[in-house]
């Protein structure tokens, strides 16, 4: 069956937690072309009441409340890949115990790529359980369906298990005992890592699968995974490692090490992003020629007081005066007209994105802020606000502020790395905050006067209030001459406490307006 081709693009959308959001970008390159071109566009469009404008919230503040983060995608490869093929880390590490060719950083690289690539068909297993234990679809699952996810579940139980001890075997053998002490404890941690990853995502799965009925068919598979849970845990305390779940504590330590452990362990994927001040040297040469524009100015005035007075009257000395004078803003003129025409065509930052292990230079990544009236909405995304009569008046009668947030990534084809599924792709993951949104809003807690219809008796019924942020987004790929153009929009609930809820706009019937739904997110 022939395999179709990843799109160029592919994006994910999701409340990360009470005061942020992220979007996941991955871009493909198909390497039909030398470079592909990414341009990614954000329109915040933010109520007046919010006090949100070039002055409140200058462009330092908007960019500090950016993180992003360049990665690799997680090479994809299923867990019997990586027990048969001679191209997995898993080989690749058994592989030099019989040649003891490879230094001990390429052993770290392969396991902390084995756990990486673990980690990713685990969760591709998670996703596969969840979608079939929905509510909605786990009604309607056949004898066939059921049959089906057992297999699923048995079959990466087994698989997962196999990892595990071929993993484990191989950290035990002589060779890898007789390596440096932090070479052994990279591996001691990505062994944890692994570990914890298995009982996160089965835990999850058995949880996932508790709308089934927990009879018949439906055991084993439960008993399969919890069974691996509880060996796991037994196999961490065994080696006192203090990432056991307490019932009764906080569990500080076991989240502590989690998070440590997973940056520790996918490292390895994220890629360097090296700042250039591009827009800076172009700003200097404008600024130049707008020094030198005034001078010629002052200089021609000179000129001609000198050829009508003399130099040492009243009028030449006053001419000249006036002329410094008008010299002086006319290149603050200048100045303020050049900083405007760079801000709106050149972009406020430029980084380059290198390989941290090869140190080649895959591609460029530019980032631009405009506000107000310097902002031009696409004609497809002000279509895709009309919600309601709310968003249509609103649009160009009351006021709001529109931040547009540019981000423009450039590939270089040739030198990304190649796998057995073609090119790796790279994951750009943007995480914003939203706390100086939250500054100015009222208490999200009041109460409302209500008059009972029966005995008319007076009383007060609790009511909140939120805000609404519009929150568009434009996508556009550029590969061997061909553009293709995709929005998406979602609109965020907030109150002073940070985000509430998030809400997809997806179209509704031909003909009339999108509608919000509820957007399912990790939050």
């Amino acid at each position: 069956m022939r395999q179709e081709p990843a799109p160029l693009l592919q994006n994910r959308l999701e409340v990360h937690d009470r005061k942020q959001f992220e979007i996941k970008l991955e871009y493909q390159p198909s390497g039909a072309d030398d470079e592909t071109r990414y341009l990614v566009e954000m329109f915040l469009f933010l109520p007046n009441s919010l006090n949100i404008d070039a002055e409140t919230y200058p462009r330092a503040d908007f960019y500090a409340d950016i993180h992003n983060y360049v990665r690799f995608t997680t090479p994809v490869m299923g867990l019997e890949e990586v027990l048969s093929s001679d191209t997995s880390p898993l080989a690749k590490l058994e592989a030099w115990l019989r040649t003891g060719e490879g230094t001990e950083a390429e052993l770290v690289y392969q396991a902390k790529l084995l756990c990486c690539i673990f980690r990713g068909a685990l969760r591709r297993f998670g996703k596969l359980v969840d979608g079939r234990c929905e509510p909605p679809a786990a009604s309607t699952l056949s004898e066939a369906d059921c049959a089906e996810l057992q297999r699923l579940v048995l079959g990466t139980q087994e698989a997962v298990v196999q990892v595990l001890g071929r993993f484990r075997a191989w950290a035990k053998a002589d060779a890898v005992q007789r390596l440096q002490e932090k070479t052994r404890a990279s591996l001691r941690l990505v062994d944890e890592y692994m570990s914890l990853t298995v009982e996160q995502y089965f835990r999850k799965a058995v949880a996932d699968m508790d709308s089934l009925p927990r009879s018949g068919v439906y055991i084993e598979p439960r008993k399969a995974l919890m069974g691996t849970v509880i060996r796991e845990e037994s196999y961490r305390k065994e080696n006192q490692l203090r990432s056991v779940l307490s019932p009764t504590g906080d569990n500080e330590e076991y989240i502590f090490r989690i998070g440590f452990l997973k940056k520790f362990c996918m490292n390895i994927l994220f890629l360097s992003a090296r700042r250039k001040q591009k827009r800076q040297g172009w700003e200097e040469v404008l600024f130049a020629i707008a020094a030198g524009l005034a001078m010629a100015f002052a200089t021609a005035v000179a000129i001609w007081a000198q050829a009508r007075f003399t130099q040492v009257s009243l009028n030449f000395f006053l001419i000249a005066v006036v002329g410094y004078m008008v010299k002086d803003r006319i290149k603050e003129g200048l100045r303020r007209i050049f900083s405007k025409f760079a801000s709106m065509h050149l972009f406020d930052r430029m980084a380059e994105i290198v390989d941290p292990v090869t140190k080649k230079c895959l591609g460029t990544l530019e980032e631009r802020v405009d506000y107000g009236r310097t902002v031009k909405v696409p004609p497809e995304i002000a279509a895709l606000r009309r919600l309601d009569d709310f968003i249509t008046v609103s649009q160009g009668e009351l006021a709001e502020t529109v931040i547009r947030y540019q981000k423009e990534i450039v590939l270089d084809a040739e030198l990304l790395p190649q796998t057995q599924r073609g090119l790796e792709g790279v994951t750009d993951i943007i995480r914003f905050n939203v706390e100086r949104f939250l500054r100015d809003m009222d208490d999200p807690e009041l109460a409302l006067e209500y008059v009972d219809l029966e005995d008319f008796t007076v009383g007060r019924v609790k009511a909140t209030k939120s805000y609404q942020i519009d929150l568009a987004f434009r996508f556009t790929t550029d590969e061997a001459d061909q553009e293709k153009v995709s929005v998406q929009m979602v609109r965020l609930v907030l109150d002073r406490n940070g985000i509430k809820r998030m809400l997809r706009v997806v179209p509704d019937a031909p003909g009339m307006p999108p509608r919000p739904e509820p957007y399912r997110t990790a939050a």
